[in-house]
């Protein structure tokens, strides 16, 4: 999957179900590449449909297709005080997602393992149209959209259909293309689709 550098990412519609997935494909081809799945445990399953799904932790997996073998994960995790991360295939932690507390065009910010800066993201992003910038604003490193004019223009069936693209600069780097595509999967299943975030403050559409 990671040796690919634009994704489209399809939800899949489950009526009475709070299970979300997705199916992620070659955005040239429309053929499957993995797919993606949320996983509550059961404790934390009821709780959330008492105190509100945002409220429990959870983790998405992505997988591989052809073995479904595990790629990455992003995990919600925390009560009070919430923090969402993404981890490699080993359960390492490569890096976490935080919304912009204080900011008036909202967005948010993607550190590396260690806690450094390592990418922003501005834009509309409750509304799958943002984009990812290095720290110092001056190199874009991948976006997110709901327009495609290649191949897979005709998988755009749904309001919850989106490509993810990674700047071929940056394609021989696989942290950059997992925490990429994990933003957009987190921003569309771990954080709250409601004008703010609920993973670290409030974020939310840009000018």
């Amino acid at each position: 999957m990671l040796e690919k550098n634009t994704f489209v990412v399809k939800e899949q519609v489950k009526l009475l179900s709070s299970k979300k997935e997705y199916d992620i494909l070659d955005a040239e081809s429309g053929q499957p590449l993995g797919k993606a799945a949320s996983k509550v445990s059961g404790l934390w399953a009821v709780l959330g449909l008492v105190l509100g799904k945002d409220k429990a932790p959870m983790t998405v997996e992505v997988r591989e297709k052809q073995d479904d073998s595990l790629v990455f994960s992003v995990r919600r995790r925390g009560f009070l005080f919430k923090k969402i991360e993404a981890l490699d295939a080993h359960g390492q932690v490569i890096g976490s997602y935080k919304a912009k507390l204080f900011s008036i065009k909202g967005g948010f910010n993607v550190s590396d393992k260690d806690g450094k800066p390592f990418c922003e993201i501005k834009g509309k992003l409750f509304k799958a149209d943002y984009t990812f910038w290095t720290p110092d604003g001056k190199a874009e490193m991948g976006k997110v959209s709901k327009k495609w004019d290649g191949l897979a223009k005709a998988l755009f069936t749904s309001a919850d259909t989106y490509v993810v693209q990674v700047n071929p600069d940056f394609a021989e780097q696989p942290v950059i293309k997992m925490l990429v595509l994990g933003a957009a999967i987190a921003i569309d299943t771990l954080f709250v689709k409601a004008g703010k975030a609920s993973g670290g403050g409030g974020g939310g559409d840009d000018d």
